[in-house]
């Protein structure tokens, strides 16, 4: 099994269109963990995450991956359909009164799929994939595959149009995931291309002198005869978590993993926590701008009452195997 399909175009799902207010964390159960006995700042051997923007970002279609700017008053994510076959990017944006205002499509969306979207640490630019025709390209079919595409916050707080990121980062015969910016501008993003060690791996594209560089696999302390494919990279560089499929310590379908760099480069990935992974599609993942709060996406069954706790039947979707967003403390982690 590979990553699904981003391809077959189909239909739109629908969106919320309510004002949500402060907080928007639905609490099922108490994020927390049991540690070992080692000492303070080691890893959770067993996470207890929660539902997280349940109405909102959680609504029992197929939500996947948050975005947010550094401030953070605005936060992109994305929605499929429930083949998990088309994909949408919504917008929603912190109002003075405290309220989210109802998801719309940002400016730079298209007609056909666009999915993980990454801020840069400054926030003046989210990178992001999509198979929408490339600029000159007759016809208006979605193209086979995804490349990266960025768009740039303008003085004005609106979005610019967007442009596809050129090779040699975009290939236009390959898929490219999840293109993660560290604060030096170096690029992560996922890719089945020449050179890989198994499916899809890992790799950077280093920028020298303001260009993207060839991009370089990120070596075997990452990258194995499975499928890594979807990194988030810190903004300081000093570790990257990624999903995976097909490794030898997966729990089931795609996992989420981490390694840290070291002083003589990346250190052997490992799979995050119990309850974190579990046999269910666990991916997308991706870290607040404080670095307080690891956020990612699970098609996991949940059994607790969601509708009835917020006197709204049209949430009873969430965990009957659609995707929902869940979070957990950094400090879980260790890092």
């Amino acid at each position: 099994m590979h990553e699904p399909s981003r391809s077959a175009p189909s239909r739109q799902p629908p969106v919320h269109t309510r004002a949500w207010s402060l907080p928007l964390v639905l609490c099922v159960g108490l994020a927390g963990c049991r540690t070992p006995a080692s000492g303070a700042g080691a890893p959770a051997t067993h996470c207890v995450p929660e539902l997280y923007g349940a109405g909102l970002f959680t609504t029992g279609a197929w939500d996947f991956f948050l975005a947010f700017t550094p401030d953070p008053r605005r936060v992109l994510f994305g929605r499929a359909d429930d083949a998990f076959e088309r994909y949408t990017l919504y917008e929603t944006r912190l109002g003075a009164d405290g309220s989210w205002s109802p998801p719309v499509k940002p400016r730079f969306a298209s007609a056909w799929s666009d999915a993980d979207p990454h801020f840069t640490p400054d926030g003046r630019a989210v990178f992001f994939i999509s198979n929408r025709p490339n600029p000159g390209e007759e016809g208006t079919a979605a193209r086979a595959t995804f490349d990266v595409w960025t768009a740039s916050l303008q003085a004005d707080g609106e979005w610019s149009e967007a442009r596809r990121v050129p090779e040699p980062v975009s290939d236009a015969t390959r898929d490219e995931w999840s293109p993660s910016v560290a604060a030096n501008g170096d690029l992560y993003f996922g890719a089945d291309r020449p050179g890989s060690l198994g499916g899809s791996d890992l790799w950077v594209s280093r920028v020298v002198g303001g260009v993207h560089q060839r991009p370089e696999n990120l070596g075997a302390a990452i990258n194995t005869e499975g499928h890594e494919v979807e990194p988030w990279i810190a903004p300081d560089g000093r570790f990257l978590l990624f999903s995976a499929l097909n490794r030898a310590d997966s729990r089931g379908s795609y996992d989420l993993y981490v390694s840290r760099r070291g002083p003589e480069g990346w250190e052997p990935a490992r799979p995050l926590c119990e309850g974190i992974n579990s046999p269910a599609r666990d991916f997308n993942q991706s870290v607040s701008p404080d670095g307080q709060w690891l956020y990612f996406s699970s098609n996991r069954p949940f059994t607790g009452p969601v509708g009835a706790r917020f006197g709204d039947a049209s949430l009873e979707g969430i965990g009957r195997g659609t995707g929902d967003i869940y979070r957990i403390p950094m400090s879980v982690l260790g890092l």
